[in-house]
């Protein structure tokens, strides 16, 4: 099993930024990407970005430029950092990891709510 920790989201105002954290613990076998998915309510859920094992990344175009995912293989950790904020981005986030050593691979974590507001 893999459990995965998120932290960093919190309240911010519009032109803001937020980093959040995304962190993979307990029999990791082969994690081979990370990255987010986001839901604002009543909406459906949305891709945000992911970053692979060869630290190829993807970003949704409605973030793009503003939005960066990394990670930090050896602490099996990833990043979003998040600036220029905007109310639309306000919304929970789930971060999650692909380890093909499962099946299912999936892992998911517990989501952190974002919120931009003034």
């Amino acid at each position: 099993q893999v459990q995965l920790v998120e932290s960093g989201g919190g309240l911010v105002q519009p032109g803001g930024s937020l980093r959040l954290s995304c962190a993979a613990s307990g029999s990791i076998r082969s994690i081979v990407s990370m990255g987010w998915y986001r839901q604002a309510p009543g909406k459906e859920r949305e891709f945000v970005a992911t970053i692979s094992n060869g630290d190829n990344t993807n970003i949704t175009d409605s973030v793009k430029g503003r939005f960066t995912i990394s990670r930090d293989t050896a602490k099996n950790t990833a990043y979003l950092q998040m600036n220029s904020l905007k109310p639309e981005d306000t919304a929970v986030y789930y971060c999650y990891a692909h380890d093909y050593g499962y099946f299912p691979n999936n892992f998911w974590g517990q989501g952190t709510q974002v919120t931009v507001s003034s």
